[in-house]
């Protein structure tokens, strides 16, 4: 008799999401956002649904101290448009971690990421922190190491 290999689909609710908490000092930046987005997507689970989120929730920590390889620290740059003539801002990363250190860790999990609605759902599972310092605590998060 053939076995029928069937699909199980969870419940949101039957998705046992956790917390994870990431140190980002001296961790080269698109490694820590690829674990970080793997997280957050539900891919280390064994219940992984492409349409469905069952992640988990990330906090990174020392999101000021993260490190590029290579020539990257001089030559990245961030584009954005306010959709006005002329309106076009190019920063550093330099300038851009001196501004807002998080954005840097927060573009990048958001480019690994869907581009879809689910997309911008799983986004806001991610927490960045510039400090050590977090107020999450009541969640109890574990430590993601790798």
């Amino acid at each position: 008799m053939k076995q029928e290999k069937i699909t199980k689909f969870i419940k949101p609710e039957d998705a046992n999401q956790k917390w994870y908490i990431i140190d980002a000092k001296d961790k080269v930046l698109g490694r820590l956002a690829a674990k970080a987005a793997r997280v957050i997507r539900g891919k280390e689970k064994p219940v992984f649904t492409p349409n469905m989120d069952a992640g988990d929730f990330v906090i990174v920590i020392n999101a000021d101290k993260v490190r590029m390889t290579g020539k990257r620290e001089i030559q990245k740059t961030y584009f954005t448009h306010s959709m006005y003539p002329g309106g076009a801002k190019v920063r550093s990363y330099a300038e851009m971690m001196a501004k807002k250190p998080e954005f840097a860790v927060e573009t990048a999990v958001k480019g690994m990421l869907p581009k879809t609605k689910l997309g911008k759902q799983l986004i806001k599972k991610l927490k960045v922190y510039a400090g050590e310092s977090h107020p999450h605590g009541a969640q109890k998060p574990e430590v993601l190491s790798f």
